[in-house]
Order: C-alpha cells, then sequence, then structure tokens
C-alpha cells in the first residue's frame, strides 16, 4: 500500500471521487428573491390584462397584487432594488422638483394649463338665467325643540371620548336614517330621508340617481332639510360616520335573542379574529377577519389555531365575541357569512400533511361594519340592506 507523505498526496490520490463533495443548496428563498417572485405575479399581470391590479374586493387575487403594489411604491428601496425587473414601468413615478411658478407651468405634464379659455368663459356651467329653479334652498334655521336631541349628541360625544364608537371614513350610498354623521368637525345626526325622486334613467342613457329632502339634527342647535345626494357628496368630500356603540350593540343581541336568568345555559359563542399569519398573500389584505361560531369559550377553541387550516394555520387574535343565550349561533354565523359572501377570502392553505383547503370564514370588511351587520339581523332590518364589497359599506337595498 502506498504511504502518503502530506494532505496534499490524500487529495490528489481519489480515484473514486470521493472526495469531490458539493455543498447543499438552500431551498429556502431570502426576503429579496420573495420580493422579486411577489412583483412577477404584478408583472404577469400587468402583461395579460395591459392595465395594473385595482383593489377590487371581488376579485381577491387581484385586491393581493394591488395591495402588493402598492405596498412596494411605498418603499424606495423596494422600488430600487426592483429596477431591472420594472419592464412595464409600474414602479417609474418620478417627483419633479419644483422651485418656482415657471417650473409650475413649464411641467404641465397632464396638459391643464393648455386651455385659452377665459376665467369667466362658463361652457359646462348653466347661465343663472337657463338653471332650473328649486323649489327652495335648504338652509341651516334654530331648532326650537333642540333640548330633546341635546342629550343624544353629548352621549355620542361622550362613546367617542371613551372609545364605544368610533369614526368611520364615509362611502357613497350609505346613508341610514337615524345614524350619526361628522362634518367639517360637526356632529349631526340624519333623522329622517323623504324619497321625492327614484332612481331612473333618462332616453340618452343618463343616469339620474335617488334623491329627496333629508332633516338633520346638527348639536349646534341647527336643523337643515338638504337633499339626499348634498348629504352625500358633503360627507363624501369631508365627512366620517359614527359607528354603533359597541356595548350596545352586545346588549341587543342578548335582549333579541335571550330571556336570560341564572338558570339558563350558554349556547356558544360568535367570535371576530384577526390572523397573526406571516404569509404575504395575508398580511398584504386590510380590514381581514374571521367570522365564527364555538360551543366552547373562544380561548379554548383558538389554542392551536396555527395548526388549524381554518385559522390559515397560524396564531390569531381575538377582536371580540358575543356569548349567546337561548338561540341558535349557528344561525347567526350562517347569516353573517352569507350577508358577507361576496368579500370572502379565497386563498389555499396546507396543513401539516400538505393537503389543500380554502378556508370559507375569512371575509374583507372593517369592524365596525360587522358590528352594524350584527345589529341589524338582530333588528330585523337585515333584509333591507345588503355589503357593498367594493366600498366596504352597507347600502340599502
Amino acid at each position: 500500500m502506498d504511504k502518503f507523505q502530506t494532505l496534499d498526496d490524500i487529495f490528489a490520490n481519489d480515484p473514486f471521487d470521493i472526495l469531490n463533495v458539493k455543498p447543499k443548496v438552500s431551498t429556502a428563498r431570502n426576503a429579496d428573491e420573495r420580493l422579486s417572485a411577489s412583483f412577477s405575479e404584478v408583472n404577469d399581470f400587468f402583461a395579460q390584462y395591459n392595465r395594473e391590479p385595482q383593489p377590487n374586493p371581488a376579485n381577491i387575487s387581484e385586491f393581493q397584487l394591488y395591495s402588493r403594489l402598492k405596498s412596494i411604491r411605498s418603499d424606495i428601496e423596494k422600488m430600487q432594488s426592483l429596477g431591472e425587473q420594472d419592464i412595464h414601468s409600474l414602479l417609474q413615478l418620478e417627483a419633479k422638483e419644483l422651485n418656482s411658478l415657471d417650473d409650475i407651468f413649464s411641467d404641465d405634464t397632464f396638459d391643464l394649463l393648455s386651455d385659452d379659455t377665459d376665467l369667466f368663459d362658463f361652457k359646462h356651467t348653466p347661465k343663472s338665467d337657463e338653471r332650473m329653479a328649486t323649489d327652495f334652498v335648504a338652509k341651516r334655521k334654530s331648532l326650537k325643540d333642540f333640548h330633546k336631541y341635546e342629550p343624544l349628541f353629548k352621549e355620542i360625544q361622550s362613546d367617542l371620548a371613551t372609545g364605544k364608537r368610533k369614526l368611520v371614513d364615509f362611502k357613497m350610498d350609505n346613508l341610514r336614517v337615524g345614524a350619526y354623521y361628522v362634518h367639517n368637525g360637526v356632529l349631526f345626526l340624519l333623522e329622517e330621508i323623504n324619497i321625492t325622486k327614484k332612481e331612473h334613467y333618462r332616453d340618452d342613457g343618463t343616469r339620474v340617481r335617488e334623491d329627496g329632502r333629508t332633516k338633520c339634527v346638527f348639536e349646534n342647535g341647527t336643523v337643515s332639510n338638504m337633499l339626499k345626494r348634498s348629504v352625500e357628496k358633503i360627507l363624501y368630500a369631508n365627512g366620517q360616520v359614527v359607528s354603533e356603540n359597541i356595548e350596545q350593540v352586545k346588549e341587543s343581541f342578548i335582549e333579541k335573542f335571550s330571556a336570560i336568568t341564572n338558570e339558563d345555559e350558554a349556547a356558544g359563542y360568535i367570535y371576530v379574529l384577526r390572523s397573526k399569519s406571516k404569509d404575504e398573500r395575508i398580511i398584504e389584505i386590510d380590514n381581514l377577519y374571521k367570522i365564527g361560531y364555538s360551543k366552547v369559550e373562544v380561548e379554548e377553541r383558538i389554542k392551536n389555531a396555527e395548526k388549524d387550516p381554518t385559522y390559515l394555520m397560524a396564531p390569531v387574535k381575538i377582536i371580540t365575541s358575543w356569548k349567546c343565550y337561548n338561540m341558535n349561533p349557528q344561525k347567526l354565523e350562517q347569516l353573517l357569512h352569507n350577508f358577507f359572501g361576496k368579500s370572502c377570502l379565497n386563498v389555499d392553505v396546507f396543513d401539516e400533511k400538505k393537503r389543500r383547503h380554502t378556508p370559507r370564514e375569512w371575509f374583507i370588511a372593517p369592524i365596525e361594519i360587522i358590528e352594524q351587520a350584527i345589529e341589524l339581523i338582530i333588528s330585523g332590518e337585515v333584509i333591507n340592506f345588503s355589503y357593498d364589497a367594493k366600498n366596504m359599506g352597507i347600502t340599502q337595498k
């Protein structure tokens, strides 16, 4: 047998190529690779449809791509790292430096300043003598019996201060009698809507929206009879909705469905959860909640959420829950699922045995809207309303 004097002799004498061991390559993707793959899906969408993905809750896949692109655009480092992949110029949003009026007028990117029309030459606004005469102009006037409303406004302000109610962005076509709104910092109650004009289409195809006079009572002691469309427009421009009092919602739930005594037993729990998943498909979706039912306490039910496809194979956070007496909680759960059905999450998750599941109890809707839906079901009024998945609001049918 030959004797080897040094390690070099050993490595040089490897007739069976035993020592030529290649290092294992990890299949796990790093953050840059995940970002690159994520943006590639956005590129694929643009190549297929020749447009950017839009915030369309009815199409969860497109909604996810929209959120993903929005997130990338908000991070300059991500935009720079994806420069070579930006084949459709989706990230080339250059902001030009403007230091003077000359810079502004010389940078008329959208050709807004090329019109030589005189400032007082009205082309699209009818002259005063051509306008249709209105029956009367809505003006605020002092309300003689405001003392009846004053305690209500104080209660609303107190609820807002203590967090029992919240201010939510107003969505068009979401006016509701009995609801409170805020415009320019002033709280008001929409007490009445008297519809005098139904929605219809003219012969030329233009749409005429539903309209009529309202009764709006303001916290400063005034009242107005603005048109419904006018109320919608001012709130859409600069207004918010006051959410329902969460404690009253819970009380109404109990009062409607139960006559509770010490001898009664709970029938179960309705709960709302938020996912703690680290899956990028889940993280990028705002207002994503699970609405579910449990026979046992919710804390007990979600103990092993990270092993349950129903919970997206991830831990969850309890947002709120209701204890139900003398009723069928499954029926309430079903009604809620039907109400928010158009915004149901549509993603596949895989369990520990690599089996595919598609959870159907996750919905895209603000928590305040979910609470309002529960109240509508309790009162029986839900048949008159529907969930607008696009605007994330409740609208009257």
